[in-house]
């Protein structure tokens, strides 16, 4: 008979996350898991090869809770919905700051990076609004995105302690005028 485990595996990921949240990534040891829980490293490694799933689960965890919330905000019509998005991601770094760094300031060296599933619907979005064409709307979204992660990081690490009303001047100010650059263009960055 297969033994009884202490703890499922949404309960490990759960308290991995908890970890995370006070300790940092690097602090997602099997000790303080263990200690997390109150019990030794073996009901872990009883449902996990090693620490190396346990991190990339908890990972796909924390990447679950943010899309979660991103949704919410998105569903509560504060803003229109390609600010929408731009506004959770600003929010879960401030409210979520080292899973925030775990999922988007960590080291990818020799990761698939692929881009976000929402990358087409945001595209759409784009292209409604502005009459870009895909490609351009594409460049649009890139620049923009640049700028919402830049404020996240920044309000992540500390750096910038800006209230949500300021992000969100700022995230109209910047679409604005991205708007307004991407609209004399031609497609190819050249103006008309």
């Amino acid at each position: 008979m297969p033994p009884k485990f202490l703890y499922t595996r949404e309960e490990i990921l759960r308290a991995a996350l908890e970890v995370i949240r006070e300790k940092g990534a690097s602090g997602l040891t099997a000790r303080a898991l263990a200690a997390r829980l109150g019990c030794s490293v073996k009901p872990i490694f009883g449902l996990f090869r090693n620490m190396e799933e346990v991190r990339q689960e908890t990972i796909r965890a924390a990447g679950a809770l943010y899309r979660e919330r991103a949704a919410r905000e998105t569903a509560e019509h504060r803003y229109p919905p390609y600010k929408a998005a731009g506004m959770a991601y600003i929010r879960f770094a401030r409210e979520e700051r080292e899973l925030f760094k775990l999922l988007y300031m960590r080291d990818r060296t020799g990761e698939d990076v692929q881009e976000d599933e929402n990358t087409e619907e945001l595209l759409a979005l784009i292209r409604q609004s502005t009459g870009l064409d895909r490609e351009t709307a594409r460049l649009f979204h890139l620049e923009m995105w640049a700028y919402v992660h830049g404020i996240a990081a920044m309000i992540a690490t500390g750096y910038l302690d800006w209230d949500m009303a300021l992000i969100s001047r700022s995230l109209t100010d910047c679409y604005t005028g991205l708007k307004t650059r991407f609209s004399g263009e031609n497609g190819d960055g050249q103006s008309r």
